[in-house]
């Protein structure tokens, strides 16, 4: 009995000491963090960063601190999955030119931050996203007084035909029907910041692919996802005033931007970048919401930051996976393979309130395509197997392997995606067989035109 006793009295401060350990911070986590000592020659060497359901591609290119952001649904009227435009922040003094540098990704806290000195001046730019709210936060420190000029870049300043493979990041792909356009967006300064939309128009793939597969006799009672849809944000910046357009190009695409610009030298700056999607009859009914958005985003960022902090600590101490704790070793296969799990998880971790599934091809981090393609000449919108297309048999490995690792919490995107199609799914049993059984096909977001050749 007494050695029953003390095996429980054991076993039970074995397993109190796991439940202690999983509320501290864990060093191997540390060791996984990702730090650069140069800059990047393009965005194809940038960092991912995000939070709740939205992305950043980061990196610093000749001085100038630049990041793409992308968010969860930002469907257009081609289906394709729109970045939402890149923000490039130049500083003067520049830290970034000249002097020494780091760039680090820091998983346990969920951003990246930034370090330049040159000439006695030493600049942090610290960027993170908010988990609960779509607000991207820059923060800019430095020992001595700098000017801080904030551009938001948009390639979609007016319309664009896509032809040939460039269809294949939406809907249409091989099976176009007539000219295909991805629409401009409006872009305009408002409230001392930048204001950027895009508007999808009454017309839509939706109901190319109706008419198409013979379903307008039950058209009306279909789920639309893209039927007046709107998405966008706005850039502000403390102490920050219009300073004009520029255009550009970067790589193949060329862009307008809107300039912001510190109205005096100071130490410290900061920038959000305010986003909102929402299906509304009206513009100005989305920037009412986007509005509600900015207020909440200023009231409070400490703690915001601080809700931020907690959840991403949460989100590490219920599961990992940990090879060679203690013993990082860059060249070691098997130390790699479990970084590359925390790097993999954090990805994740970054859609986690989706109102899409994350996109087993490159989820929100895809960048320019001729970075990876030299033929693919294409904007950074542009993505193989596009958008609103979700192969089923490729996004079970982003998806099933989530039970495993105790994180059935990210999959409520996938399961919400299949709920709101189901009544699709009914429809289309019973107008083509009618039986009252419900038909997924293998590459779902909704109804999409057919191939030339196939059913």
């Amino acid at each position: 009995m007494k050695c029953a006793r003390l095996l429980l009295l054991l076993c039970c401060g074995w397993l109190a000491g796991l439940g202690a350990q999983a509320q501290k911070p864990r060093p191997s986590l540390a060791a996984c963090n990702i730090t650069w000592t140069s800059a990047s020659r393009n965005a194809g060497e940038s960092m991912p960063c995000g939070g709740g359901d939205t992305g950043l591609n980061v990196w610093v290119e000749q001085g100038d601190v630049l990041f793409y952001v992308a968010r969860s649904g930002t469907f257009d009227e081609n289906n394709s999955l729109l970045k939402l435009g890149r923000v490039r922040l130049r500083l003067t003094p520049n830290p970034f030119e000249g002097g020494t540098f780091k760039q680090e990704l820091a998983l346990h806290t969920g951003d990246v931050r930034l370090t330049g000195t040159a000439k006695n001046q030493t600049v942090q730019v610290h960027i993170w996203v908010d988990v609960f709210r779509p607000v991207v936060h820059v923060e800019i420190s430095g020992n001595s007084k700098l000017s801080a000029e904030a551009s938001y870049e948009s390639w979609r300043y007016a319309d664009r035909a896509t032809k040939g493979k460039e269809n294949n990041q939406n809907s249409y792909k091989w099976a176009p029907q007539g000219e295909v356009k991805t629409r401009r967006d409006s872009m305009s300064f408002r409230n001392q910041g930048v204001e950027f939309f895009h508007q999808n128009q009454p017309q839509t793939v939706f109901d190319v692919t109706v008419r198409q597969q013979g379903l307008e006799t039950v058209k009306s009672q279909l789920y639309n996802p893209l039927a007046g849809l709107i998405f966008g944000g706005a850039m502000q910046g403390h102490d920050m005033q219009p300073a004009g357009t520029i255009t550009g190009q970067y790589l193949n695409t060329p862009y307008t931007g809107w300039k912001l610009k510190s109205r005096t030298p100071a130490r410290t700056h900061s920038i959000i970048v305010a986003l909102n999607t929402t299906t509304a009859p009206t513009a100005k009914q989305w920037q009412q919401q986007l509005q509600q958005t900015l207020a909440a985003a200023q009231q409070n960022p400490k703690a915001a930051r601080q809700r931020t902090l907690n959840w991403w600590q949460d989100y590490w101490n219920r599961s990992f996976i940990y090879i060679r704790p203690g013993q990082p070793a860059a060249q070691a296969p098997e130390w790699q393979a479990g970084r590359n799990y925390q790097l993999f998880r954090y990805l994740l971790g970054c859609n986690a309130f989706g109102t899409s599934p994350t996109k087993f091809n490159g989820g929100l981090f895809t960048y320019d395509p001729s970075l990876t393609d030299s033929t693919l000449k294409f904007t950074p919108d542009f993505r193989n197997w596009g958008g609103g297309t979700h192969t089923a048999q490729n996004q079970r490995l982003v998806y099933w392997p989530m039970l495993k690792s105790g994180d059935a919490a990210l999959m409520k995107p996938q399961f919400d995606f299949y709920l709101r199609l189901l009544r699709n799914a009914e429809l289309r049993s019973q107008t083509y067989w009618r039986h009252p059984g419900a038909c997924f096909t293998e590459q779902a977001r909704k109804l999409r035109p057919a191939q030339p050749g196939r059913v």
